[in-house]
């Protein structure tokens, strides 16, 4: 693959609109998946990208084609084109996402999860194959200003590699290539595993207890009762990923999480936007998938079972409003 060939962006929300924008940069040839209100946004009016620098970029519709999966099958003239797919949708989204890389991609081409928590590459793997499939994570930082403007609030990195390990191919050389024009920082990894557990680590810190408390990120740090929180979150996390044989190396935890929540002090995480946007979280990829692994492991995580017994009662409280 070299980089004039055909992306497709599975999912464009703050951080689908941070790549589809990033790329847009680029000479590839882009499509973006998306659906309903915000599909016909981008159709219609393009992408509005906010970057970390300040200037605002208005990249126009012609630059991509978009399709709305909400309108039935992939158009024949996209189906079976697209030599990498990246999944940047929300994780109840997965199994769908999933499907349609599986029809837009060619026969050899590859998908990538971003997304946050666990279980989407064994879920893409089951339908692509292992060897098509790259773990991934990223650290820039995102909102989404209503359905067509995204603040693409800090910069970090894209680390990405293939589920067992192993030198990048080249079509994953392609997409390293598409990242690093677009000024994505992408690091190349032989330990995909390691790399998602250390962004879950963070995210089961973070994310639930700002969307519980209705904070940003800087509040964990103001309030002592709200960083105990996390820190119980993010150790039991630990436990459970080292017992699942992850290896974390020697890590300070709590000097990691001080310096992360420090970085991004003035975000509000994903979780807290979708908790404010009445939508579904991600909780059960996050703290969900820690209770679940715990349990079949024997490692107790009664501070994730409560963060994650909270979020979903608010999940639930719009119903009764």
């Amino acid at each position: 693959m070299c980089i004039r060939d055909r992306i497709a962006v599975l999912g464009v929300g703050s951080i689908g609109g941070v790549v589809l924008g990033a790329l847009s940069d680029t000479n590839t040839d882009l499509v973006a998946v998306s659906r309903g209100q915000a599909a016909s946004n981008l159709e219609m009016i393009g992408l509005i990208l906010h970057t970390p620098e300040g200037s605002i970029e208005m990249i126009p519709p012609e630059r991509f084609t978009v399709v709305d999966s909400q309108e039935g099958p992939i158009p024949e003239q996209i189906r079976g084109t697209c030599d990498i797919a990246i999944i940047c949708g929300k994780a109840s989204s997965t199994s769908v996402l999933a499907q349609i890389a599986e029809e837009v991609l060619t026969p050899i081409g590859l998908a990538i999860s971003i997304q946050n928590g666990l279980g989407h590459t064994e879920m893409l793997a089951h339908r692509l194959g292992r060897d098509r499939i790259l773990g991934g994570s990223i650290t820039h930082g995102a909102w989404k200003d209503g359905e067509s403007g995204i603040h693409w609030v800090g910069r970090g990195a894209v680390r990405m590699g293939y589920l067992d390990g192993g030198e990048a191919s080249n079509s994953a050389l392609g997409l390293l290539q598409a990242f690093e024009a677009a000024n994505l920082n992408p690091i190349w990894s032989d330990d995909v595993k390691n790399i998602v557990w250390r962004k879950l680590l963070l995210n089961v810190a973070i994310n639930p207890v700002c969307a519980i408390a209705g904070v940003r990120n800087g509040a964990l740090l103001e309030v002592p009762e709200l960083w105990d929180q996390a820190m119980a979150a993010m150790l039991e996390a630990a436990a459970v990923a080292r017992a699942s044989g992850v290896d974390l190396g020697e890590v300070d935890f709590e000097n990691h999480l001080r310096k992360v929540v420090e970085t991004t002090s003035e975000n509000r995480c994903s979780m807290l936007q979708d908790v404010m946007a009445g939508r579904a979280t991600e909780i059960e990829s996050l703290c969900g998938a820690i209770v679940e692994r715990g349990e079949s492991i024997g490692i107790p995580t009664p501070a994730n079972q409560s963060l994650y017994a909270l979020v979903k009662g608010i999940e639930r409280s719009g119903e009764f409003a």
